[in-house]
């Protein structure tokens, strides 16, 4: 059985999840970032997936119907959402492991031995049967998906400690310091919220963690570190299926809007270390029927006054035009305008977003459906970006809600 856990909130990627849940947050200007996990279940041969929803989740269930039908139901093979049901009591998921204590009577139905629970919010490739078949030749009754994450970076991560065999001998989460992998000074061995379990004594723990007072009821934070001492606890390496050219594992959790935003970057780099290229493991998503896109260049007084419509180092997508403005460096999603003489820099643009002519965007995410008026300004004075109410982040970034009227950048 596998099982994507995709309620989140994310409230750190605030403002792009005011409107959607962080699994449905759009990534590559193509996709949404439930999209990886969901490829790698379907390369993996894992063709019967159960996505559990809660928070804001019209737009992830409207992409999963829309874009993952492609699986044929008479093979038995599917993608479903199962929003809460409150089939325990009436109160909506608390925890990782609630969510799962909530849907026992789905699950039990399935009768599967083994449950594979994923989360649906990383960026990365992984063969997951990989995974199942170290599950069952350590007859294992958990293994927990690893990788090496750096020392100073723990408190963003259940940290793990593995024998030489891979027998994990302890499980925190998110402390504040960590032993380093041996050999290995500068790194800690981090849970990446992959699991596998026996389906039985899942269930049995479920259950357990109801009644255990004070509980968060939270994989990381209770269930695995109860059972560390007395069952078999296993640490998979993480096995990455990026065919690029840098050989470190590509592994990105995108829960910030500075990692967001690089991790989005990471695609335009001359060579991208994230390979969406790869026939052999490719990702899938919902793909819009629209044309294909658009440079325009226009010289009607002669050379200099020509308005040459062009994208350097960037991924444009279908149904966008750049008509007459540059684009350096960025990412344009789907129907995106960018008019005369206008410049995007280093930014992400989402659906729909249009940008009016001479005005300059710089290091933004601008969501969809909004309006960047003549010679407005985006990213080039944080301060004023800030007081115009728009989101700046640490390094400078700065987010424009989905929809935010024209009159906004008119301000200060």
């Amino acid at each position: 059985m596998t099982i994507i856990l995709a309620g989140g909130r994310g409230t750190r990627l605030d403002p792009l999840t005011r409107h959607r849940a962080k699994p449905a947050v759009p990534f590559g200007g193509l996709y949404r970032i439930i999209d990886f996990t969901l490829s790698n279940c379907v390369n993996s041969g894992l063709r019967r997936v159960v996505v559990l929803t809660q928070y804001k989740a019209r737009s992830l269930d409207r992409h999963i119907r829309l874009g993952w039908n492609f699986l044929s139901t008479e093979l038995g093979e599917s993608v479903e959402v199962l929003p809460p049901q409150q089939r325990a009591n009436e109160e909506w998921y608390r925890g990782t492991a609630d969510a799962l204590y909530h849907n026992i009577y789905s699950l039990e139905t399935e009768k599967k031995e083994l449950t594979l629970i994923l989360a649906g919010d990383h960026i990365y490739k992984m063969d997951y049967g990989e995974m199942i078949r170290f599950h069952m030749e350590n007859k294992a009754d958990l293994t927990v998906g690893c990788i090496p994450v750096p020392r100073g970076e723990t408190r963003h991560f259940g940290i793990v400690t593995a024998a030489p065999d891979g027998r994990a001998t302890e499980f925190r989460e998110k402390p504040s310091t960590a032993n380093p992998i041996p050999g290995d000074p500068n790194h800690c061995l981090g849970s990446m919220g992959i699991y596998v379990f026996n389906t039985e004594w899942l269930f049995d723990l479920l259950i357990d963690d109801q009644n255990r007072d004070g509980s968060s009821h939270d994989f990381g934070k209770d269930l695995i570190p109860s059972v560390i001492g007395s069952h078999r606890v296993f640490a998979f390496p993480f096995r990455d299926k990026n065919a690029a050219a840098d050989p470190s594992p590509y592994w990105r959790d995108v829960g910030t809007i500075d990692a967001y935003y690089q991790a989005n970057m990471d695609l335009v780099q001359v060579v991208p270390v994230l390979n969406l290229y790869d026939r052999a493991w490719p990702i899938r998503t919902l793909q819009p029927q629209l044309p294909p896109p658009k440079f325009v260049h226009f010289a009607p007084g002669g050379i200099g006054q020509a308005r040459r419509g062009e994208a350097v180092d960037s991924m444009v997508c279908a149904g966008s035009i750049v008509s007459g403005g540059h684009v350096r460096h960025s990412i344009l999603s789907p129907n995106v305008r960018v008019n005369s003489f206008a410049v995007v820099e280093d930014s992400i643009l989402f659906e729909d977003v249009r940008v009016g002519r001479r005005a300059r965007v710089r290091r933004a995410i601008i969501d969809k459906e909004v309006e960047v008026p003549e010679n407005a300004e985006i990213g080039h004075d944080p301060d004023r970006d800030r007081r115009r109410g728009f989101t700046v982040t640490e390094s400078g970034i700065v987010v424009v809600a989905k929809g935010e009227p024209a009159s906004t950048f008119l301000r200060w």
